[in-house]
């Protein structure tokens, strides 16, 4: 009895080990899973988790709001800040527009932030007037990846700002698995080659040990760029004049009936019965960069202009800021198929409101305005209409023939001349006492008594 349990007490003191070792992993994988719930409440709650970083990682800034205040006034809200350090190959990359007032001063001090991070400038490209422009590329280190995204931002107003982050391990770890097949294939080829005493055998083994050396020699390349890509950030930084990009937008609707312009904006164009009212509406929207004034919109077809529009929100006088909408309407009725023609111009200003000389932006949109037959007998108009019509038809047809004769108006004058030459033939011979000759087919019996001269003789006898 006693060997029975002699022999089962090791067995014994060794569940209970593992029972006590399952015991404190458990723990800890309660103890992590309630963190992470921590942190991923705090997420939800709009508020950034700090994760404490892995020993021999980069340590993760933690003042976001500090960071996050250095960022522009465009309402680009900077990226989530995250350990760097994951054990994992990733690529980092950045491209944000930044606008400014002076592009070369906004230029200068951004390169110096990067510079002070331990980045450097990588290349540059910048265009002078009338739209300055600078383009600038900066390597920065991983961990300083963030930060220096928040303080470029501090440079203007953010208008863009794009981050991505490539994760390359298994491309890495690809690469450095072929480049190590690729060295042992190279070492085997040199010892067949040293072996070889053939002198085709030579010049064959030569060329594929120079084809497998090419291979592993682009392979070690890309693994190269892969790792040098890894190893530094990159930012892509566009420098923009602040205002550069002025521009405006104009939508033209309409709908039956008139509400002194409650229901505009509208889309699409108008059909109405002939003699029925019917509101045009205007919409004009600054959709650049920089503030409008001194609107100006005329309609010939309509023949309307900005003063006898009825404004149904905004100020037609005063400044559009950008993104902002000016709406006009203008109620008539319909007589007519027709086709407005409207034309908006602005001039761009800066904050002050003083014009931004050399810029000038403008828009023209046309829309259809359908006059439908109401049916039923014809009125006055209608006939009034008609006789118009006709008459110009008439006229059109008058002009045609005109244009029809006017090649052949050389011969008038030529057969006035033959006119009036015969006229003044037939004048001269009743002056000298010409008279026509007797026809031939008279009978000289149907002739008077004594014109005949020998009717007189035989009369005599």
């Amino acid at each position: 009895m006693n060997l029975r349990i002699n022999r089962w007490q090791p067995i014994a003191a060794l569940m209970l080990v593992l029972m006590m070792v399952l015991a404190a992993c458990s723990g800890g994988m309660d103890d992590s899973a309630s963190e992470f719930r921590e942190a991923a409440a705090t997420l939800e709650d709009g508020g950034v988790a700090e994760i404490e970083a892995a020993p021999g990682d980069v340590e993760a800034p933690t003042d976001v709001a500090e960071l996050s205040d250095t960022l522009g006034s465009g309402g680009v809200d900077g990226a989530l800040l995250q350990t760097t350090s994951l054990g994992r190959d990733i690529i980092f990359t950045a491209d944000m527009t930044v606008a400014v007032t002076d592009v070369a001063v906004a230029g200068a001090e951004a390169t110096q932030i990067v510079q002070d991070l331990g980045g450097f400038l990588f290349g540059q490209q910048t265009t002078g007037s009338p739209e300055p422009l600078s383009i600038l590329t900066f390597k920065v280190l991983p961990g300083d990846f963030q930060q220096a995204l928040a303080l470029l931002g501090s440079v203007g107003e953010v208008r863009t700002q794009n981050v991505s982050a490539d994760d390359v391990t298994e491309r890495v770890v690809d690469l450095e698995s072929r480049i190590s097949t690729a060295e042992a294939s190279v070492e085997r080829l040199k010892g067949f080659l040293e072996e070889a005493s053939d002198i085709a055998t030579i010049a064959e083994l030569e060329n594929q040990l120079l084809q497998r050396e090419t291979d592993l020699e682009t392979m070690r390349g890309q693994l190269r760029t892969l790792q040098d890509r890894v190893d530094l950030a990159t930012i892509y930084l566009t420098l923009t004049e602040a205002l550069s990009a002025p521009d405006l937008s104009l939508s033209v609707g309409g709908f039956p009936g008139h509400d002194d312009g409650v229901s505009c904006p509208a889309a699409g164009g108008i059909s109405v019965e002939e003699g029925e009212p019917a509101t045009v509406c205007f919409e004009v929207t600054n959709i650049g960069d920089t503030p409008l004034a001194g609107f100006t919109l005329r309609d010939a077809v309509l023949d309307v202009e900005l003063s006898d529009l009825i404004v149904v929100w905004g100020d037609a006088a005063g400044i559009l800021e950008p993104g902002q909408s000016l709406t006009l309407a203008h109620e008539m009725v319909v007589e007519r198929n027709q086709r407005t023609q409207t034309r908006v111009g602005a001039e761009p200003v800066d904050q002050d409101g003083n014009r931004v000389e050399g810029r000038e932006v403008a828009a023209t949109v046309s829309m259809p305005i359908s006059a439908e037959d109401p049916g039923g007998l014809p009125g006055f108009s209608d006939g009034l209409e008609a006789s118009v019509e006709a008459l110009l038809t008439i006229g059109g047809l008058l002009i045609l023939l005109a244009g029809a004769i006017l090649p052949f108006v050389w011969v008038l004058p030529i057969i006035w001349l033959f006119f009036r030459w015969s006229q003044r033939r037939e004048a001269e011979r009743k002056a000298s006492g010409q008279t026509e000759e007797t026809p031939p087919w008279v009978d000289d019996e149907e002739a008077p008594a004594g014109e005949d001269g020998d009717d007189g003789d035989e009369s005599a006898d």
